[in-house]
């Protein structure tokens, strides 16, 4: 799913293309992306595009007129900058934009179809998709103190939940526990006041530097579908499953549940102990293994 970073640059090259520009056609291809009746899309033709900004992991199109067209990725969605006319018409296509300079694409692959468009009139409409979380990079220390802990969760749900931080997801959170080096399961009401300091440090560091990074891989250039990623080279742990951990060399670890995963350094990250698998603890019972070394043993006997 596209997290901060990538919607981030996903705004800043829709910017440059397309604010002060008539939206003058908007085409579905597929009936199932919009979620809204009224006001219709139609109704968004041929008024300029004010701005475009991010909600949380959403994009939104502001237009004249206060009409809003706001769009959720989810997992698979992607948007591709074409040439007016050029754009293939494959079966991932779900609608599409033309504007005097090019046409927006947005397509998703796979057979699940949860990208979402809402077509909404007036800032009170526009507000209710707000989840409610802070900005992450912008907000103040305090700010973050007080909504880490409003609630007491693992520290991988706080940091996901849109309720208390504004568009982070799998991937991201995954780095900024590594990087604060705090265990994915620990609970946000034992938290002590330098691991919230710790935590936030890690949440803007690691989100600024892949800002930063997306942009200078799009150079200007749009992203394209392939660029837009949970997988990326350079990531500590999100995806490296039992690869070294670039800051100490043991395995990296992962617990799945749910669609997600945490991925997380044990020597690092939770003082050498493993973190029970639900589907590993099942099959081990009372001899799940606590340390990578009890885990190596396990394996040589199999």
């Amino acid at each position: 799913m596209p997290e901060l970073p990538d919607v981030t640059v996903y705004v800043e090259c829709l910017e440059r293309r397309i604010v002060g520009e008539p939206l003058e056609r908007a085409r579905l291809r597929s009936p199932f992306l919009l979620r809204t009746a009224a006001p219709r899309l139609e109704e968004a033709e041929g008024r300029t595009v004010g701005r475009v900004f991010r909600i949380g992991k959403r994009i939104v199109l502001g237009l004249d007129g206060a009409l809003f067209l706001v769009f959720h990725l989810m997992i698979a969605g992607r948007f591709r900058w074409t040439e007016r006319g050029r754009a293939p018409r494959s079966k991932i296509d779900l609608a599409a934009f033309d504007f005097p300079s090019g046409e927006l694409l947005l397509t998703e692959a796979g057979t699940r179809k949860r990208a979402s468009l809402h077509v909404v009139l007036g800032d009170e409409a526009l507000a209710a998709h707000d989840p409610g979380g802070i900005d992450p990079i912008g907000s103040s220390a305090e700010a973050f103190d007080a909504a880490i802990r409003r609630e007491n969760h693992t520290l991988k749900r706080a940091l996901t939940d849109p309720r208390i931080l504004s568009g982070i997801g799998n991937a991201y959170s995954d780095e900024i526990l590594h990087r604060a080096r705090l265990s994915p399961a620990k609970r946000t009401k034992d938290l002590g006041g330098d691991e919230v300091r710790n935590l936030r440090d890690a949440t803007v560091a690691v989100l600024s530097e892949w800002t930063r990074r997306l942009r200078d891989e799009t150079a200007g250039s749009f992203p394209g579908p392939g660029r837009v990623t949970a997988f990326r080279e350079g990531m500590a742990v999100h995806g490296r499953f039992g690869k070294p951990c670039p800051a100490c060399g043991s395995p990296v670890q992962r617990i799945a549940y749910a669609e997600n995963e945490a991925n997380y350094c044990s020597t690092c990250q939770t003082g050498g102990r493993l973190l029970a698998d639900r589907s590993l603890s099942r099959l081990f019972r009372g001899d799940w293994p606590r340390t990578l070394e009890e885990m190596e043993a396990l394996r040589g006997r199999a």
